[in-house]
């Protein structure tokens, strides 16, 4: 099971649909469940993805030294990827993580499929009524 918040999925899918016909690849990172406050109904450490890493972020110092600053070491576990020509499915020319998930158009939650790196496909659970006021990220 893939768990994500809601309103970063509905964000994802905006910008994927801002950037069609092109492609975006956006990196995503979690937080356990107990960090989103008392009313969210999970384990406690179940990993949600709530991040996201702008894919334009860092860009300058990396065109500049050749480094890519824009995303911490080992801070994201899942990447977001639109295919705007389809299919719904990991492709060899997609970049990997531990977690992917894949958007097509037209650009809703149900085209939205989420895989493991190896291509193997996950339900998604989307993590409803987050309150940002009370999350305790740390």
């Amino acid at each position: 099971m893939v768990y994500i918040i809601d309103g970063l999925l509905d964000i994802l899918l905006e910008m994927a649909e801002d950037a069609d016909p092109g492609s975006i690849t956006i990196r995503l990172a979690v937080s356990d469940a107990d960090s989103l406050g008392d009313d969210i109904d999970l384990d406690p450490t179940v990993p949600v993805f709530t991040d996201l890493y702008f894919p334009s972020s860092g860009r300058s110092v990396e065109a500049v030294f050749g480094v890519d600053v824009s995303v911490p070491p080992g801070q994201t576990q899942g990447i977001f990827i639109s295919h705007p020509d389809g299919p719904l499915e990991v492709t060899t020319t997609d970049d990997f993580a531990e977690r992917v998930l894949i958007a097509i158009p037209p650009w809703d939650r149900d085209n939205v499929a989420a895989f493991d790196r190896r291509g193997r496909e996950h339900p998604i659970r989307l993590v409803e009524g987050f309150d940002l006021a009370e999350a305790d990220f740390e």
